[in-house]
């Protein structure tokens, strides 16, 4: 397992950070935050390159590269935070089509058009502030016509803009991983609560199903088949692993306006940046970066090369996502002073980034939890018991 990138892939994050430079300076991410903003001429140029398509394989239109070239684009777009469906559709929908409808009919058709980018999409999962399969309330039951949902989810990315939505519930009367099922959804068919968030780059919104129903030619995978809880477990893997790239992105960003700052701020007649407490404090930035940017990148190979501790490693890399974005947001805004406190500085864009990226699909704790249940040090909750 070699971490580091090749030449190809390094030649596609200068292309990544290139193209974000331009599309999404901070002028537009500002635009978003005002109302004002316009995602189509961000997610307009992603598709012109066909960065839906990278790990599409080629029978399905796509160009046939792997997760770990998702993963540089998402890194991109959490140094540029860049707006748009690209984090919900690629990191979340297209995972779940690929897992969850093996073998069917429904995925195949909306995986090229995803592809194309024709169609956007999300994930419904969480509930109960639970991205984990033994935490779904939500109820499918088998009627003339298809399955009727029932159920709220909570948390949905880009869940009042996607065109389609992957809704997981379960047979009545099952609980744990026992009953799952996977829904398409489009959103129209669904009532819509959009959140009021800290970074409206990544806008949530949460779903009340509503007795909708879904007609056999929509369901991903059946309550109760086989396999359901495993292929949704790798699906948000991906998921999970791609919020903790795109945080990393954003700390690292974080760091390096720090550090511009820290040469240029005088006092005393010198710049702060020569101040030897704070080379100590920027050293201990820059080392919680690389920590967890190593670890997001092993976490990437695993799902890349269906690496057995692929499991292992999401939470490991969530967790460190999440202990890095803590310390950068807590030192970036102090040693930016009273500058980094106000609206006018575009700090603040990339300080919300990294704290919503660790709250979605788990937190750092949830995470350091999770592993240590899958190392058996201590038991695992009854319900995530398969």
């Amino acid at each position: 397992m070699d971490l580091e990138l090749s030449e190809e892939e390094s030649a596609l994050q200068d292309n990544v950070r290139a193209v974000l430079a331009g599309v999404c300076p901070p002028a537009a991410v500002r635009a978003v935050y005002e109302g004002k903003g316009d995602v189509a001429s961000v997610w307009g140029p992603m598709v012109e390159l066909d960065w839906p398509a990278l790990a599409v394989p080629e029978d399905l239109g796509g160009i046939g590269l792997g997760f770990v070239e998702v993963a540089i684009v998402v890194e991109g777009l959490g140094r540029a935070v860049a707006p748009g469906p690209f984090l919900a559709t690629v990191t979340q929908f297209l995972p779940a089509l690929r897992e969850l409808g093996a073998g069917g009919d429904v995925a195949p058709d909306l995986i090229r058009r995803v592809a194309a980018g024709e169609v956007t999409g999300t994930v419904a999962l969480a509930e109960s502030g639970r991205w984990e399969p033994g935490a779904v309330r939500s109820v499918a039951s088998e009627v003339a016509g298809g399955w009727a949902l029932r159920g709220r989810k909570e948390a949905v990315l880009d869940g009042a803009d996607a065109d389609a939505v992957v809704v997981v519930a379960r047979a009545a009367g099952t609980s744990g991983r026992d009953g799952l099922g996977a829904f398409v959804v489009p959103v129209a068919e669904l009532t819509t609560h959009p959140r009021r968030v800290l970074d409206p780059t990544l806008p949530l919104t949460d779903l009340e199903l509503d007795g909708v129903v879904v007609p056999p030619e929509r369901v991903l995978a059946a309550p109760g088949a086989a396999g359901v809880a495993d292929a949704l477990e790798r699906a948000t893997q991906e998921a999970t692993v791609a919020l903790a790239i795109g945080t990393v992105g954003a700390c690292r960003a974080i760091f390096e306006q720090t550090v511009a700052y820290a040469k240029v701020r005088e006092q005393y007649g010198r710049p702060i940046g020569s101040f030897q407490a704070l080379k100590h404090r920027m050293a201990d930035m820059y080392l919680a970066v690389e920590r967890a940017a190593s670890l997001c990148w092993f976490a990437a190979l695993t799902i890349a090369e269906e690496d057995a501790r692929r499991a292992e490693a999401t939470s490991m890399a969530k967790a460190a996502a999440g202990e890095c974005q803590r310390l950068l947001v807590k030192d970036g805004l102090q040693l930016h002073g009273g500058i980094g406190m106000t609206w006018e500085n575009d700090l603040h864009f990339w300080l919300k980034r990294a704290i919503a990226g660790d709250a979605l699909y788990g937190n750092a704790a949830h995470h350091r939890a999770r592993l240590a249940q899958a190392l058996g040090l201590v038991p695992q909750a009854p319900e995530e018991v398969a």
